[in-house]
């Protein structure tokens, strides 16, 4: 029997290659490798959930069980692979050898704390970066809610990008005090220019967010029953816990250790997905795709769509159209499409929280634009207007 087609990662991009490929083939043997416990959920529902006080598990559709019922396939889960061995084609996992015929690395990112948490801060600190994060931070409110019925958990979010904008809206919906800190003078500084960033921070602000922007943080500590958050311009805090949100990295240590082509991009990959190493390809947030490492939904779905075709023996490259980010921040509607290069001008357009900010290149060209809102109607049209990003 020929070694199975063996997929590391069991998110979005590993579980929607591993359908999108059995639609095509219903008998290729599979494996799905996951270090985590292998549900089936939808990554953009993390923060959303706290506002709604949902438990873990109505978050997850399928169990890991469920899901290699569904697929007909073998899934692992809280399996670490230690090494991949690219000339014998196996996987190393502790004293195990495992053979695989074919291999897509789909380990996806990881977050990356600006400083290494104190083991005094082990169980108050957390990232937010899968569904078994998200079982910890909900685990820690509930102790937080059993302990004092009546108190609003205090929660520091430190980073105002993406994903700290998302939490902190979600939490402060939820209930709890919620303090944001950041050294941008205004949140969502890689996605928005800084004019509508103010009008997000406003509405973050009104709905209860409290906002300290333009400070760093100089330290962590536990004083008491509290975690005190000493910040760069003298300023204080005291929370019950603190969320890291400052930004993800790829998750490519197994592939540089491997002798793949990486850098702090990801593995690199031709349109193909097909990394340096034959048989060998990489898949969302960990892959760098001719160039361009895209950590959204709506590449890496189109990336496991062109995979799943190239494996089930039609080669295709990958296309991306124009992908507009939608911003889960309901205190404020939000969707921007980054250029890729910084452009000549923003011009901003409308008035109040109503704006639109369209970016130009020298010709006058749009390659870019960020909504908030009223505008974010105008997203269809802008995204038919601005270039794709890969073609």
């Amino acid at each position: 029997m020929s070694a199975p087609l063996t997929i590391l990662g069991t998110g979005m991009a590993g579980l929607g290659l591993a359908r999108q490929l059995r639609a095509r083939d219903p008998q290729r043997a599979i494996v799905l490798i996951s270090a985590d416990s292998g549900d089936d959920y939808s990554k953009p529902l993390l923060s959303t959930g706290f506002a709604k006080r949902l438990p873990p598990e109505k978050l997850a559709s399928r169990s890991a069980l469920e899901v290699a019922d569904q697929l007909g396939a073998v899934v692992r889960t809280h399996t670490r692979v230690d090494a991949i061995d690219v000339a014998a084609g196996e996987l190393s996992i502790g004293a195990e050898r495992l053979a695989y015929g074919e291999l897509v690395i789909a380990t996806g990112a990881v977050p990356r704390p600006p400083f290494a948490i104190p083991e005094a801060l082990r169980g108050r600190a957390f990232t937010i970066n899968d569904l078994d994060d998200y079982r910890a931070f909900y685990a820690a409110l509930e102790t937080l809610r059993q302990r004092a019925p009546r108190h609003r958990a205090r929660i520091a979010i430190i980073g105002a990008g993406l994903v700290g904008c998302e939490f902190a809206n979600d939490l402060v919906a939820g209930g709890h005090e919620v303090a944001l800190i950041a050294p941008e003078s205004a949140p969502l500084a890689r996605l928005l220019p800084e004019p509508l960033g103010r009008v997000l921070g406003e509405a973050l602000a009104d709905s209860g967010v409290d906002l300290h922007l333009g400070r760093g943080l100089d330290s962590l500590s536990v004083t008491g029953g509290d975690v005190s958050l000493a910040l760069d311009d003298g300023h204080a805090l005291d929370a019950d816990l603190v969320l890291i949100a400052t930004g993800l990295v790829p998750r490519s240590e197994l592939a540089l250790d491997a002798g793949l082509e990486t850098s702090a991009a990801g593995i690199h990959t031709d349109r193909y997905l097909a990394t340096s190493a034959p048989g060998i390809y990489a898949l969302g947030d960990v892959a760098c795709v001719a160039g361009v490492n895209a950590m959204y939904v709506q590449p890496l779905q189109a990336s496991a769509r062109a995979l799943a075709a190239t494996l089930a023996g039609t080669p295709t490259a990958v296309s991306y159209g124009p992908w507009p980010v939608l911003v889960k921040t309901p205190a404020c509607p939000v969707v921007a499409l980054a250029p890729r290069t910084p452009p000549e001008r923003w011009r901003i357009e409308g008035e109040g929280a109503d704006l639109a900010a369209l970016a130009e290149d020298k010709q006058g060209r749009l390659i870019g634009f960020a909504l908030t809102g009223a505008c974010v109607r105008r997203k269809v049209e802008l995204a038919r207007a601005a270039p794709a990003l890969l073609v």
